[in-house]
């Protein structure tokens, strides 16, 4: 049976200005050129202007409510004349005023491939034809450094259902072992990191001590040579710290990733970073501690405007409207002069948002700036900011990520500033990053043959007036990729 009734229901719908916010406000500087200019091509309603005689002049708009998807028609075309008006554009002071061009310049290398230039190989070699596709098969199958992932079980299979070649493992092993691994560069066509060095070792081996020695530890004493269990190894070949250390030498002039010097296939972008904010360091007038002043990068602040073309256009139409295209003129003008004014209004808002960001972040990490060190980082997280600004947690995060900022010791990456804190023994707050600092000076004063322990970092710390446990230096020296005292053990 059917029924009728009311319901009262509370919801949250994003205005398409809102929308449009958020997506602008987590482009970075390069990103935002390009999206400018796609809006500008997309919206001939839309211009850029190089007039900044009312940069400072801004035109308030209000928008209706989007709830209804129908669009009126008859709508007041001098609502959007602004007859007695200066421009709609967007401007502002708060950027930098250095008139230097970044230059998004682009390095395009192409080579050929690892895949071509063994194949170029493998067709020069007399080898049957069953073979030699078997052989071009097991070259398509190896990765971007040189190895053989697969299993040859695998490989196997799909020469019979792909190729229509039946063969057996036995077969692939030998035509992996005595074409394709003899091909340059040595190394290739490996199923590990051993077999890798093995190959490309063997070729050099002569009467030469140290390579002797070099390939009987890789072939023989692997696992000693990754666990760094130099004295076991010096004892098993009856050989001196010199000695091992010439091996070592051979070992460590061998690349792990044959495949690494070839183009693969695939063009390499070199990007030039443009930073969003620049910050500049200034002498205060009262004689204390140097003022520092957040700015945005020019590009983020172009001066926009509504066409005056689209305005003569509405002006002529407004005198005219018994004409048969009425309606979709109309609505055509109407869609593309809302879309401008959002558009501005958007980029406008995009300004201050991150203009308030920065200013935030300058505020807490004012020592910082000044000083360049990074042991003058103080603790903040996105929510210190999001107190500060007003803004939303989600916005900051939007703000800052893939934004750098110019500042005078050097580009760098706003999310780089924020970090949790601890507590030390005097009773402050310090950044995690304070702490990793003098993490890392103490590992590289370390004496090499003698690394530090984890539990002797710890020690460290204390004396430092960090109260850290063993189980927090492990995680800090895994985030700055330093392993343990076992692998960092030098002769």
């Amino acid at each position: 049976m059917l029924k009728q009734n009311l319901q009262l229901r509370l919801g949250q719908k994003l205005a398409p200005q809102q929308i449009q916010l958020m997506k602008l406000i987590q482009l970075h500087t390069l990103e935002f050129e390009e999206e400018l200019e796609r809006e500008l091509e997309e919206n001939p309603a839309l211009e850029r202007t190089d007039d900044d005689k009312d940069a400072k002049e801004e035109l308030a708009s209000d928008f209706e409510d989007e709830g209804n998807s129908s669009i009126d028609t008859d709508f007041d075309v001098n609502e959007y004349l602004f007859d007695d008006e200066p421009s709609y554009k967007t401007s502002s002071s708060n950027y930098s005023a250095d008139d230097e061009e970044f230059d998004n310049e682009s390095l395009l290398t192409e080579g050929q491939s690892l895949y071509d230039y063994l194949l170029e190989q493998i067709r020069l070699i007399n080898i049957d034809n069953d073979d030699l596709k078997t052989a071009e098969y097991i070259i398509g199958n190896l990765d971007t450094d040189g190895y053989l992932r697969r299993e040859v079980k695998a490989i196997v299979d799909d020469l019979a259902f792909s190729q229509g070649i039946y063969t057996t493992r036995e077969k692939v092993d030998d035509i992996l072992e005595n074409y394709i691994q003899k091909l340059d560069p040595p190394g290739v066509g490996a199923r590990s990191l051993q077999e890798c060095l093995l190959l490309q070792i063997e070729k050099k081996v002569s009467a030469d001590k140290s390579l002797s020695l070099a390939a009987n530890i890789l072939r023989n004493q692997f696992d000693a040579l990754t666990n760094k269990h130099y004295n076991k190894i010096m004892q098993k070949y009856d050989v001196d710290e010199e000695d091992l250390k010439d091996a070592l030498e051979e070992i460590s002039r061998l690349s792990p990733r044959v495949g690494g010097n070839f183009d693969t296939q695939t063009i390499t972008i070199n990007q030039e970073i443009i930073p969003d904010f620049v910050i500049q360091i200034t002498e205060s007038k009262k004689g204390g501690q140097p003022d520092v002043i957040p700015l945005l990068n020019s590009k983020n602040a172009p001066s926009l405007r509504v066409s005056d073309e689209y305005k003569d256009i509405l002006s002529t139409y407004s005198h005219d409207k018994n004409s048969p295209d009425h309606k979709q003129a109309a609505l055509f003008i109407k869609q593309k002069l809302d879309a401008a004014k959002w558009y501005i209004d958007a980029i406008n808002q995009r300004q201050n948002t991150l203009l308030q960001t920065i200013t935030a972040i300058v505020k807490l990490q004012k020592e910082y700036f000044i000083t360049g060190d990074d042991k003058s980082l103080k603790p903040m997280i996105l929510k210190d900011v999001a107190d500060i600004t007003g803004f939303d947690i989600s916005t900051i995060s939007r703000v800052v990520k893939s934004k750098y900022a110019d500042t005078p010791n050097g580009i760098i990456y706003l999310k780089s500033l924020f970090s949790d804190s601890l507590t030390n023994d005097d009773g402050e707050e310090v950044s995690t990053k304070e702490i990793k600092m003098h993490l890392m000076e103490a590992i590289e004063k370390e004496n090499k043959r003698k690394p530090y322990t984890d539990d002797a970092l710890v020690g460290i710390l204390k004396e430092k007036g960090y109260n850290i446990a063993r189980r927090t230096i492990a995680k800090y020296r895994e985030q700055l990729g330093i392993p343990v005292a076992r692998l960092r053990k030098e002769l």
